[in-house]
């Protein structure tokens, strides 16, 4: 049920944002990245456990380590760069927002070359000459 207590912190923060924001506007940004930060930290222990059970899989499959790490890599820059360029997006930056998507891809592209270039390798081997 800690959705309930993510949901319930969000909605009252919400609501401070929507009532201050007419008297001081940077104070409700502050109010509302404080607590998209807060909600994150709270979620920083699930993250550590969903990885390391990607980890206990990965090596119970006998799957090469530098595969997952990757992956997890590419996540994190997903989220990371989606987080950051929400946050963006409510100071009312959004170009600034479309530039941190666009090297969030950027850098997911960068770091899948190596699997990418294994799997076409793979696949030139398999067809018959």
């Amino acid at each position: 049920m800690e959705i309930l207590q993510i949901v319930g912190v969000a909605l009252v923060a919400t609501f401070l944002a929507l009532i201050v924001k007419e008297q001081k506007p940077n104070f409700a940004f502050l109010l509302i990245v404080f607590v998209g930060c807060a909600i994150f930290l709270y979620l920083v222990d699930q993250i550590n456990a969903i990885i390391h059970m990607i980890e206990q899989i990965a090596v119970n499959a006998k799957i090469n380590m530098m595969y997952i790490e990757t992956i997890l890599k590419v996540i994190g820059i997903a989220y990371i760069a989606e987080f950051a360029s929400q946050i963006t997006k409510d100071a009312g930056q959004g170009a600034i927002a479309s530039k941190i998507e666009l090297a969030g891809k950027i850098l997911i592209l960068a770091m899948a070359i190596p699997i990418l270039t294994v799997m076409i390798e793979t696949i030139i081997q398999m067809i018959p000459s």
